[in-house]
């Protein structure tokens, strides 16, 4: 074996833990901003179910989302059924987009109108490409 192909070799592994590194901490990311705001939904509960309707959504609707966001959160923690909820919380990105942040006149919701469709992205990718190596849906393929 070549110096070249020890070395070529070497930074194979090293790049793919890298890359399983850099998969867990992208899904951490991505599901901690859903995992508190489930929890803030508990917190202040008829707060939230009031601001639930005011998008046209019935407030009886909350504890499915709240279910949704801490659930799917872990899931994608853990990397179980990953590319799953991912489509999944692409979908609940764009739609809460267009529900709630709708008003790209006002400044801050045209911000978080396009920090959920740039989320929705990043989702798209993991749904694309998986969960990686440091998975439970890695562990299940082996």
């Amino acid at each position: 074996m070549t110096t070249q192909t020890l070395l070529n070799t070497a930074e194979t592994g090293n790049t793919a833990k890298l890359t399983a590194i850099v998969d867990l901490l992208g899904r951490v990311g991505l599901a901690v901003i859903f995992l508190l705001a489930g929890m803030n939904k508990i917190q202040y509960y008829d707060a939230n179910a009031q601001f639930l309707a005011s998008g046209g959504l019935p407030a009886e609707l909350l504890p499915l989302v709240i279910a949704f966001e801490v659930i799917g959160a872990i899931l994608l923690v853990v990397g179980y059924q990953a590319r799953l909820a991912a489509l999944a919380f692409a979908g609940f990105s764009v739609a809460t987009a267009l529900l709630y942040h709708n008003n790209l006149a006002d400044q801050m919701q045209f911000l978080l109108f396009f920090k959920n469709i740039a989320m929705a992205g990043g989702f798209l990718v993991l749904a694309a490409h998986g969960a990686g190596e440091f998975s439970i849906d890695a562990k299940r393929r082996k």
